[in-house]
Protein backbone atom coordinates (compact mmCIF):
# COMPACT_ATOMS: atom_id res chain seq x y z
CA UNK A 1 0.00 0.00 0.00
CA UNK A 2 1.91 2.61 -1.25
CA UNK A 3 0.28 5.84 -1.11
CA UNK A 4 2.53 8.37 -0.92
CA UNK A 5 4.84 6.93 -3.94
CA UNK A 6 2.28 6.59 -6.45
CA UNK A 7 -0.07 9.89 -5.95
CA UNK A 8 2.65 12.62 -5.66
CA UNK A 9 4.47 11.44 -9.35
CA UNK A 10 1.16 11.80 -11.11
CA UNK A 11 0.86 14.59 -12.60
CA UNK A 12 3.40 14.09 -15.67
CA UNK A 13 4.48 17.51 -16.96
CA UNK A 14 3.19 20.12 -13.91
CA UNK A 15 6.27 22.31 -14.78
CA UNK A 16 7.41 20.20 -18.22
CA UNK A 17 6.31 22.78 -21.32
CA UNK A 18 6.14 21.09 -24.78
CA UNK A 19 7.16 23.28 -27.91
CA UNK A 20 3.67 24.92 -27.69
CA UNK A 21 3.91 25.66 -24.60
CA UNK A 22 1.70 23.53 -23.10
CA UNK A 23 1.87 20.86 -20.31
CA UNK A 24 0.84 17.18 -21.11
CA UNK A 25 1.84 13.96 -20.17
CA UNK A 26 4.76 12.15 -21.73
CA UNK A 27 3.63 8.80 -23.44
CA UNK A 28 5.16 6.81 -20.53
CA UNK A 29 3.21 8.49 -17.83
CA UNK A 30 0.04 7.70 -20.33
CA UNK A 31 1.38 4.21 -19.99
CA UNK A 32 1.54 4.36 -16.60
CA UNK A 33 -1.71 6.21 -15.38
CA UNK A 34 -3.04 3.19 -17.13
CA UNK A 35 -1.48 0.16 -15.54
CA UNK A 36 -1.87 2.28 -12.36
CA UNK A 37 -6.01 2.19 -13.35
CA UNK A 38 -5.93 -1.16 -14.33
CA UNK A 39 -4.28 -2.04 -11.21
CA UNK A 40 -6.54 -0.02 -8.92
CA UNK A 41 -9.50 -2.29 -10.69
CA UNK A 42 -8.27 -5.37 -10.15
CA UNK A 43 -7.42 -3.75 -6.15
CA UNK A 44 -11.52 -3.27 -6.11
CA UNK A 45 -12.45 -6.35 -7.71
CA UNK A 46 -10.33 -8.42 -5.40
CA UNK A 47 -11.95 -6.33 -2.38
CA UNK A 48 -15.70 -6.48 -3.00
CA UNK A 49 -15.43 -9.84 -4.12
CA UNK A 50 -13.51 -10.94 -1.25
CA UNK A 51 -15.94 -8.66 0.96
CA UNK A 52 -18.64 -11.20 -0.68
CA UNK A 53 -17.18 -14.21 -0.54
CA UNK A 54 -16.75 -13.68 3.47
CA UNK A 55 -20.06 -12.16 4.08
CA UNK A 56 -21.98 -14.96 2.13
CA UNK A 57 -20.11 -17.72 4.06
CA UNK A 58 -20.64 -15.66 7.44
CA UNK A 59 -24.63 -15.99 6.61
CA UNK A 60 -23.91 -19.61 5.74
CA UNK A 61 -22.25 -20.41 9.42
CA UNK A 62 -24.78 -18.29 11.02
CA UNK A 63 -27.85 -20.68 10.15
CA UNK A 64 -26.90 -23.88 11.59
CA UNK A 65 -27.92 -24.22 14.81
CA UNK A 66 -26.45 -27.86 15.64
CA UNK A 67 -24.83 -27.57 19.43
CA UNK A 68 -21.77 -29.61 18.88
CA UNK A 69 -20.71 -27.67 15.81
CA UNK A 70 -21.59 -24.08 17.98
CA UNK A 71 -17.85 -23.56 19.02
CA UNK A 72 -16.49 -24.28 15.31
CA UNK A 73 -19.02 -22.61 13.84
CA UNK A 74 -18.32 -19.19 16.24
CA UNK A 75 -14.73 -19.47 15.20
CA UNK A 76 -15.58 -19.59 11.73
CA UNK A 77 -18.07 -16.84 12.09
CA UNK A 78 -15.14 -14.58 13.84
CA UNK A 79 -12.39 -15.54 11.28
CA UNK A 80 -15.21 -14.55 8.08
CA UNK A 81 -16.30 -10.95 10.43
CA UNK A 82 -12.41 -10.39 10.28
CA UNK A 83 -12.09 -11.42 6.82
CA UNK A 84 -14.76 -8.62 6.09
CA UNK A 85 -13.59 -6.24 7.79
CA UNK A 86 -10.27 -6.28 6.66
CA UNK A 87 -11.72 -5.83 2.84
CA UNK A 88 -13.88 -3.12 3.75
CA UNK A 89 -10.63 -1.64 5.35
CA UNK A 90 -8.88 -2.48 2.22
CA UNK A 91 -11.38 -0.29 0.35
CA UNK A 92 -11.52 2.14 2.37
CA UNK A 93 -7.92 2.92 1.69
CA UNK A 94 -8.76 2.45 -2.22
CA UNK A 95 -10.95 4.61 -2.32
CA UNK A 96 -8.56 7.65 -0.41
CA UNK A 97 -6.15 6.62 -2.59
CA UNK A 98 -8.32 7.28 -5.44
CA UNK A 99 -9.27 10.35 -4.06
CA UNK A 100 -5.80 11.31 -4.18
CA UNK A 101 -4.92 10.56 -7.72
CA UNK A 102 -7.50 12.92 -8.81
CA UNK A 103 -6.59 15.51 -6.36
CA UNK A 104 -3.14 15.06 -7.50
CA UNK A 105 -3.88 14.33 -11.34
CA UNK A 106 -6.62 17.21 -11.69
CA UNK A 107 -2.98 19.28 -12.15
CA UNK A 108 -3.09 18.60 -15.76
CA UNK A 109 -6.40 20.42 -16.13
CA UNK A 110 -5.44 23.27 -14.08
CA UNK A 111 -2.43 23.78 -16.12
CA UNK A 112 -4.11 23.31 -19.62
CA UNK A 113 -6.72 26.18 -18.30
CA UNK A 114 -3.76 27.94 -17.17
CA UNK A 115 -2.28 27.88 -20.37
CA UNK A 116 -5.33 28.52 -22.24
CA UNK A 117 -5.61 31.55 -20.09
CA UNK A 118 -1.75 32.96 -20.74
CA UNK A 119 -2.62 32.61 -24.29
CA UNK A 120 -6.14 34.31 -24.08
CA UNK A 121 -4.72 37.64 -21.93
CA UNK A 122 -1.74 37.39 -24.77
CA UNK A 123 -3.88 37.66 -27.24
CA UNK A 124 -6.16 40.57 -25.31
CA UNK A 125 -2.72 42.50 -24.70
CA UNK A 126 -2.02 42.88 -28.19
CA UNK A 127 -5.36 43.58 -29.24
CA UNK A 128 -5.09 46.67 -26.78
CA UNK A 129 -1.79 48.01 -27.39
CA UNK A 130 -2.94 47.94 -31.39
CA UNK A 131 -5.94 49.78 -30.11
CA UNK A 132 -3.49 51.79 -28.32
CA UNK A 133 -1.58 52.90 -31.17
CA UNK A 134 -4.41 53.13 -33.09
CA UNK A 135 -6.19 56.21 -30.33
CA UNK A 136 -2.79 57.48 -30.38
CA UNK A 137 -2.16 57.39 -34.10
CA UNK A 138 -6.08 59.52 -34.05
CA UNK A 139 -4.56 61.82 -31.04
CA UNK A 140 -1.42 62.76 -33.28
CA UNK A 141 -3.40 63.52 -36.24
CA UNK A 142 -6.26 65.25 -34.47
CA UNK A 143 -3.87 67.57 -33.06
CA UNK A 144 -1.80 67.88 -35.45
CA UNK A 145 -5.72 69.27 -37.84
CA UNK A 146 -5.70 71.03 -34.72
CA UNK A 147 -2.88 73.50 -34.79
CA UNK A 148 -3.08 73.97 -38.52
CA UNK A 149 -6.04 75.13 -38.09
CA UNK A 150 -4.92 77.16 -34.76
CA UNK A 151 -2.20 78.76 -36.81
CA UNK A 152 -4.28 79.39 -39.47
CA UNK A 153 -6.78 81.20 -37.73
CA UNK A 154 -7.50 85.03 -38.15
CA UNK A 155 -8.12 85.84 -34.43
CA UNK A 156 -4.74 84.56 -33.28
CA UNK A 157 -2.52 87.43 -32.54
CA UNK A 158 1.48 87.25 -31.64
CA UNK A 159 0.28 88.60 -28.39
CA UNK A 160 -1.51 85.46 -27.80
CA UNK A 161 0.96 83.10 -28.58
CA UNK A 162 3.69 84.48 -26.33
CA UNK A 163 0.88 84.93 -22.90
CA UNK A 164 0.56 81.15 -23.85
CA UNK A 165 4.41 80.10 -23.46
CA UNK A 166 5.22 82.37 -20.84
CA UNK A 167 4.88 81.35 -16.99
CA UNK A 168 2.39 82.76 -15.62
CA UNK A 169 3.20 85.79 -13.26
CA UNK A 170 0.29 84.83 -10.68
CA UNK A 171 1.18 81.32 -9.97
CA UNK A 172 4.14 82.52 -7.84
CA UNK A 173 2.07 83.48 -4.07
CA UNK A 174 -1.37 84.25 -5.96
Amino acid sequence: MNKGGNAGGQGGGVGNFGPGGVAGPTAAAAAQAAQRQRSLLQRADADIGSLLDNFSHLLKAARINDPVRNAQEAFQMEVHAARVVQAADSLLKLVSELKQSAVFSDFLSLNRSINQRIVKFGELSEDTDKLLLNIGEEVAASLQELESHYYASPYRTLETDTELFQPSSNSDGG
